[in-house]
């Protein structure tokens, strides 16, 4: 096991490109401190003046949530953001780890109030994002709780050692060289997004069970693979595993309706079934699901902005994740396995400045799977003319 937390770690390391004097924040869970204590080790190995780990324990956001005064809820002591930001105005380095720890723990919950509570989220993560001004990447780690949840007919160690395994293959540690292989899949993703950036289509159609959604286009908009740069010029990839090719649309021109294909996990681990949403002029106007809706509804209120899109990404079946066919329950994976799109910020740095302030705006932002092989992508140019982008999971450009 030792073995495996070191190979993830130095992934990990690589990913974000931890620099020599950088301080390294580790966001965990009460749960994955093997992981943490690894990424450290790995971190001050490639010269790191100091590594902070932050631990999230969901067991007192439960607490919080069952006994606190329901309007003290929405409150986060402001040290936390300024915490993060010390990290970025100082170009530090960030690692997050992924996978729900104690998946179910919020059940029983009134999801209002749940939803009131956005910690782990911290509204300061989006003005550093958008601001490049830290390297890092989010990785996901086993855990037995996690494994249970996604492989419920296995007993506890083989649920536990088919997740590590289907984890080690999507980030390709079962490759002798896991950092080329990367650098080749990176290659091939910045192809597909260069190709998609050359038609500069003014709006994308998509059409599956469930979904006939039209969303517009912002005039300068480039598509990005998780292959970022830094204003510093340091290069990172900030989501590892990673499949997609990803865009900012112009968060007035959404139309239609579109349907969930995988379920929805929220950062506190709440998990959303069946979630459908209708829009009009670019905003969600309906959000109904079959389960918890109530706490994505109140998640969203944090703004205006939060019912309106800030991305669009598409996924082809060429990756490792899709064709696994496995429900990971976590929102890195599962966005990675099938196209998506995401309430909440965009990204600025993907347009040019004359659309830069119309990119949409929000203390949130919450990705959810629209994907799947039945879904139909088409781009339509400015005179109207339909481009077939992906059928059955390949690209038609």
């Amino acid at each position: 096991m030792e073995d495996r937390w070191t190979r993830l770690a130095s992934l990990a390391v690589y990913g974000a490109n931890v620099q020599p004097g950088q301080t390294v924040m580790v966001s965990a869970e009460i749960g994955q401190e093997a992981a943490a204590r690894s990424i450290a080790a790995a971190a001050y190995d490639r010269g790191a003046a100091f590594v902070d780990v932050v631990y999230f324990d969901p067991h007192l956001k439960r607490a919080r949530v069952e006994y606190a005064d329901p309007e003290t809820l929405d409150y986060v002591p402001e040290w936390y953001g300024e915490r993060l930001l010390s990290v970025a105005e100082g170009h530090g380095a960030r690692i997050v780890l992924s996978g729900p720890t104690e998946p179910n723990l919020m059940n029983g919950l009134d999801p209002v109030l749940l939803g009131k509570d956005r910690l782990p989220w911290l509204k300061e993560v989006t003005k550093i994002i958008a601001e490049r001004s830290t390297n890092w990447t989010i990785v996901p780690c086993a855990n037995p709780s996690w494994a249970k949840l996604v492989h419920a007919d296995l007993p506890e160690e083989e649920a536990h050692e088919k997740l590590w395994g289907e984890l080690e293959h999507v980030l390709r540690l079962d490759e002798g060289d896991p950092e080329g292989a990367w650098e080749k899949r990176m290659a091939v993703l910045t192809s597909s997004a260069e190709r998609l950036t050359q038609h500069r289509f003014d709006a994308i159609e998509l059409r599956g069970p469930g979904t006939e959604l039209t969303i517009g286009m912002l005039p300068t908009h480039t598509w990005w693979a998780a292959d970022f740069t830094t204003v510093d010029g340091l290069r990172h990839f900030p989501n590892l595993p990673t499949e997609e090719v990803f865009t900012t649309p112009d968060p007035l021109r959404t139309e239609g309706h579109v349907a969930s294909t995988k379920p929805l996990v929220l950062r506190d681990g709440t998990i959303i079934r069946g979630l459908r949403v209708l829009f009009e002029g670019g905003t969600a106007v309906q959000i109904d699901a079959d389960e918890n809706v109530d706490a994505l509804r109140a998640q969203l209120a944090i703004d205006d902005g939060a019912l309106r899109l800030g991305e669009l990404s598409l996924v082809d079946r060429q990756g490792r994740i899709g064709p696994l066919e496995t429900v990971f329950f976590n929102t890195l994976l599962d966005e990675n396995a099938a196209s998506h799109i995401a309430f909440g910020s965009g990204f600025p740095f993907v347009v040019e400045e004359s659309d830069a302030g119309r990119v949409n705006t929000a203390g949130t932002h919450v990705d959810f799977m629209i994907g799947s092989p039945e879904l139909e992508v088409d781009g339509v140019t400015a005179t109207g003319e339909r481009v077939p982008v992906l059928r059955g999971g390949d690209w038609q450009i």
